[in-house]
């Protein structure tokens, strides 16, 4: 059974940072893509970041690029978020993903974790 627990959110104030953890169970971790998405109240789900298997190759979405930085420890079968410069629109549920397609789209990930909010004051 697939497993991916995340941890690290919480309340922060605007200009702040968070790092958010992943944990993955029950799939071979270092076999596939990883990421994060988010879903803010009244907004669809939409992508944050992606990370490739080998950690080589990375997407970000453009409103986090050089704030957010998106990495993993095969070893620890944990994928990370380190979230710099937070605003109050980065609010929202923040879920880490595992899937076999390097893209950033809801359909190319078949395992989803639970969320943990990420609330952003300003």
């Amino acid at each position: 059974q697939v497993q991916l627990v995340e941890s690290g959110g919480g309340l922060v104030q605007a200009g702040g940072s968070l790092r958010l953890s992943c944990a993955a169970s029950g799939v071979p971790f270092s076999n596939y893509v990883t990421g994060w998405f988010r879903q803010a109240p009244g907004k669809e789900r939409e992508p944050v970041a992606a990370i490739s298997w080998s950690g080589g190759s990375i997407l970000y979405v453009d409103s986090v690029k050089g704030r957010f930085t998106i990495f993993r420890d095969n070893a620890k079968k944990t994928v990370y978020l380190q979230m710099n410069g937070l605003k109050p629109e980065d609010t929202a549920v923040y879920y880490c993903v595992v899937g076999s397609r390097f893209v950033l789209t809801t359909t190319a990930f078949n395992y989803w974790g639970q969320g943990t909010q990420v609330t952003v004051s300003s």
